[in-house]
């Protein structure tokens, strides 16, 4: 049997909530109890490792995009937030001032309704710009609020950097609070396949929404993550004409493949800085 509850006992239940105290009110001064770890990821620290990080110089935050997409047959489909994973420590540590946000995974992929571009893959997950542009503004808002001097934006897919370049622009037009720094270069897949060309990597595509420095960057930070035991079971440990075995020469390419894009981030933002 079923009791009805009249509108006003609710009324009294909110306001009895809304006059209880602050349960989350230490002092924000309070000393660190326990030895700091060793991260640059935010979401992997508490909030007195970042204070007191924030407090030893870590100025500069990275707010990196990613994405859900279909990848091809042999990636998962968070493809972009494993090599993010790899390339923002990366990036933070060589900057050496630097922390990182956690990753953004939802970008837009295509129109949800009627389904286009990745979206007519099960698998996908897509946001509207708006709501990506909305998603951006607010967690940027929130590391100028708790004082950080530069927020670096960085995006692992095409679609992502309209949205970061957008945002920066308007957060910018705001005296108050750190300045953000959008990171095109960072995107700049092309001079990573020419630097592969160069070191004698050489490619047939496929059309399989893959390649050999995508496939070599994942497997540094998560074999897994491109089905390698799986793989080398059905013979199909290759891309584009370019064998992956052994492993471990492929996962060597994939770090030096971030070091490469790490180099250029960074040099992109000091540039940036010097404006």
């Amino acid at each position: 049997m079923f009791r009805t509850v009249s509108l006003s006992a609710i009324a009294c239940f909110v306001s009895a909530l809304a006059a209880l105290p602050d349960p989350v009110s230490p002092n924000p001064d309070t000393p660190r109890p326990i030895e700091a770890v060793d991260t640059v990821f935010i979401e992997d620290m508490t909030w007195m490792e970042v204070r007191d990080a924030m407090r030893g110089g870590k100025d500069t935050v990275i707010v990196a995009t990613g994405g859900v997409e279909q990848n091809g047959p042999y990636l998962v489909t968070g493809k972009h937030n494993v090599v993010l994973r790899g390339a923002t420590e990366a990036i933070a540590r060589k900057l050496g001032n630097a922390l990182v946000a956690p990753i953004v995974p939802f970008v837009p992929e295509g129109e949800i309704d009627p389904p286009t571009v990745h979206m007519k893959y099960p698998g996908t997950i897509s946001v509207t710009e708006a709501t990506y542009e909305a998603l951006l503004t607010d967690i940027c808002a929130s590391l100028r609020t708790h004082g950080f001097q530069h927020i670096v934006l960085i995006g692992d897919s095409g679609g992502n950097q309209a949205g970061l370049k957008k945002v920066a622009a308007q957060l910018n037009k705001s005296p108050n609070g750190g300045r953000l720094h959008y990171i095109p270069e960072y995107y700049d897949f092309a001079a990573v396949a020419s630097w592969l060309e160069e070191q004698g990597i050489k490619q047939t595509p496929e059309g399989l929404h893959d390649d050999f420095g995508m496939t070599a960057t994942m497997m540094s930070v998560d074999p897994q993550s491109v089905r390698t035991a799986q793989r080398i079971a059905a013979d199909k440990f290759q891309i584009n004409g370019v064998d992956l075995a052994p492993a471990e020469q492929t996962i060597g390419w994939g770090k030096r493949i971030i070091n490469f894009r790490a180099e250029a981030t960074a040099k992109a933002l000091a540039e940036q800085l010097k404006q």
